[in-house]
């Protein structure tokens, strides 16, 4: 088990707005997605961390979908939050499409609630 944070093969940030931004990072094996991480972020003084999607099992804080099943990671103030559990166990690779279209479909919800802890007008 690993603490330090680790690059991954492929990562993408796209901006959304000007304040938010949506990163994805995975590496792979042969073909084989072995870790990601799909993560929303939100910029007040620095970049914050909305909610976060990962699979690491290598990780001492990472999850492994294969056994815990993917879940979501919510912060508030720089911490987090709380975490839900969204699917079953699957397959790495299985569980970042489902991450990014789980995002894609939340993501709203996600910014709103983000803008109403931290006292942000909505735009």
């Amino acid at each position: 088990m690993t603490k330090e944070p680790r690059d991954y093969d492929r990562e993408h940030t796209a901006r959304i707005d000007a304040d938010v931004r949506q990163r994805l990072g995975y590496s792979h094996d042969k073909g084989e997605v072995t870790r990601f991480v799909v993560q929303l972020e939100y910029r007040l003084d620095k970049w914050e961390v909305v909610v976060r999607y990962d699979h690491d099992p290598e990780s001492t804080h990472g999850h492994d979908v294969t056994e815990e099943g993917l879940h979501i990671d919510m912060y508030r103030d720089s911490e987090k939050y709380r975490t839900e559990y969204v699917a079953p166990s699957m397959p790495p690779g299985v569980a970042l499409d489902f991450a990014e279209d789980h995002l894609s479909k939340n993501i709203q919800r996600f910014i709103k609630r983000f803008e109403q802890w931290h006292g942000i007008e909505s735009r």
